[in-house]
């Protein structure tokens, strides 16, 4: 009954702000209860021992590396010259990449394109040669080009040297043709041109005071045009020499010769003989016979001329030897 009015009054105090709940009284009685010791023990909390000088090492080589760390990445930084903008030489820009001063390329550089600046030129260099591809869009090679120490190469379908502007194609080269644009061609070289098969050209003209010389020094030299070929020195003399015959030939027309004075030389000259009323052939007159100053040009049946002397009558004799033995 005691125990049961305990409650009871436990129980109304409870209702009481500040005061002990059942659990804690409850508690508060089985500890008040349990045996006390005289010695208690005490258990140490933490990390002692070489447990906690391996840790302190740990964290002291941990300061160490970062610290290493940072200063290499400072002095990476401070070598490259690495800046907001770029890294060393290397700058980008709005309009691309920009690179100041000499530049190395270990590996292939594909870019869209590449200019200089507006005050310097644009080198590549390189200790072999220097190739420049260009491909379609398979990966097949269409182009290129190839500037080594003994000749400069270039592989495409065609090629063109434009002039400043761009616009006039001063050359051009394919398989089926060379075209030449420019207004003048000059060949400064001592042996000339030499054109291997026919040459297509409206005009051939030497410089001012040389001399034009057309040459074929073992075949013959062949000038064709349907229209007619004309000759003209305006300054000066029109020589044609060969070796062996040359020919003046007129399939549909005439050859008109029109000059002053029209000469041949190294006629052969045929004396008359008034016993034989014959001609010999002769380089000169005959020293024997008056001194003969007037000929009569005589030519053969095929073609062939030589002087005669003038007489009262023509004496010109298509029986002359020199037109049977020519």
């Amino acid at each position: 009954l005691q125990m049961d009015e305990k409650w009871i009054i436990i129980s109304e105090e409870d209702r009481r702000p500040g005061a002990m709940t059942r659990e804690q009284y409850i508690l508060a009685t089985q500890q008040n209860s349990l045996p006390r010791t005289e010695h208690p023990q005490f258990y140490p909390v933490g990390i002692y021992g070489w447990r906690k000088r391996c840790l302190y090492f740990f964290v002291l080589l941990l300061l160490v590396t970062m610290i290493v760390n940072l200063a290499m990445t400072i002095w990476i930084l401070k070598v490259m010259n690495f800046t907001v903008d770029g890294m060393g030489n290397l700058r980008v820009t709005k309009k691309g990449i920009r690179l100041e001063g000499v530049s190395e390329f270990l590996l292939p550089l594909y870019v869209k394109e590449i200019h200089s600046r507006k005050d310097s030129p644009l080198v590549l260099q390189s200790d072999r040669n220097v190739t420049v591809n260009a491909r379609n869009h398979m990966g097949q090679l269409t182009g290129q080009l190839t500037v080594g120490a003994d000749a400069v190469e270039a592989q495409c379908k065609r090629f063109e040297v434009r002039a400043s502007d761009g616009g006039k194609v001063l050359f051009s080269a394919d398989e089926d043709e060379i075209v030449i644009g420019a207004d003048r061609l000059k060949v400064t070289g001592t042996e000339g041109a030499v054109f291997g098969h026919s040459v297509e050209t409206p005009h051939i003209r030497a410089e001012p005071s040389q001399d034009l010389k057309l040459e074929s020094p073992t075949r013959s030299l062949v000038m064709e045009a349907p229209r007619g070929v004309q000759v003209n020195a305006a300054a000066g003399d029109l020589k044609a020499t060969c070796r062996k015959e040359l020919h003046l030939q007129s399939t549909e027309g005439e050859i008109f010769l029109n000059a002053d004075t029209i000469r041949l030389g190294n006629l052969p000259v045929g004396s008359f003989s008034s016993s034989s009323s014959s001609f010999s052939s002769s380089s000169s007159p005959s020293s024997s016979a008056p001194r003969q100053t007037i000929y009569e040009l005589c030519a053969c049946p095929n073609g062939k001329l030589y002087l005669s002397p003038a007489g009262a009558s023509s004496t010109c004799q298509s029986s002359s030897n020199i037109c049977l033995w020519s």
